[in-house]
C-alpha cells in the first residue's frame, strides 16, 4: 500500500536491471483535520463522498458488540441477568440493560452502524436518551427522519 508523503519530493524506484528511476506524481487535493478526522478536500472545494459517508463510531460500536456478548450469556444461561452482568463488569444494572435494548434494533440499521453509514446524530448517548420502538418497521420511520 503506497503512503500519501506531503513532501513533494519525487520518489526513487529500482528497475528489474538495477538502475534507478524517479517518480512523483501530483494529486490536486488537501487533507485537512476536521475535529479529529482527516478529510479529503477535492479541487472543486467539495468534501471527498467516501470520507463523509463512513462515520464509524466507536462508543457505538463497542456498545453494540457487549450487548450482543452480554445477550449470548444470557442466551446460554451463563448469567441470569442483567444484574448478573453488571455485577461482573462491575457496572450499574440500568447502564447494562441500556445497552442491552440495542439487541433489538433492526438488522438494517445494526448493518448501517457496523458500515459506519448510521445518520450522524445516531450516537450511543441519543439512543440512552431515545427508546426506540420495539416494531422494526416502526425504528426505520424513526431513523428515515433522521437527517443523514
Amino acid at each position: 500500500m503506497t503512503r500519501i508523503r506531503q513532501s513533494g519530493e519525487a520518489t526513487v524506484q529500482q528497475r528489474m536491471d538495477g538502475s534507478a528511476v524517479k517518480l512523483s506524481t501530483f494529486i490536486p487535493l488537501k487533507i485537512k483535520k476536521r475535529g479529529v478526522r482527516k478529510v479529503v478536500i477535492r479541487p472543486d472545494g467539495e468534501i471527498s463522498r467516501h470520507a463523509s459517508r463512513s462515520q464509524h463510531d466507536n462508543p457505538l460500536l463497542v456498545a453494540l458488540a457487549r450487548a450482543f456478548y452480554w445477550q449470548q450469556l444470557l442466551d446460554d444461561g451463563v448469567v441470569a441477568s442483567g444484574t448478573d452482568i453488571a455485577q461482573r463488569e462491575g457496572l450499574h444494572h440500568s447502564t447494562v440493560n441500556e445497552l442491552l435494548r440495542l439487541t433489538l434494533l433492526e438488522p438494517a440499521i445494526i448493518q448501517s452502524i457496523l458500515a459506519g453509514q448510521q445518520p450522524r446524530c445516531m450516537s450511543l448517548i441519543w439512543f440512552q436518551r431515545n427508546p426506540l420502538p420495539l416494531d422494526w418497521i416502526e425504528q426505520l420511520r424513526v431513523v428515515d427522519g433522521f437527517d443523514a
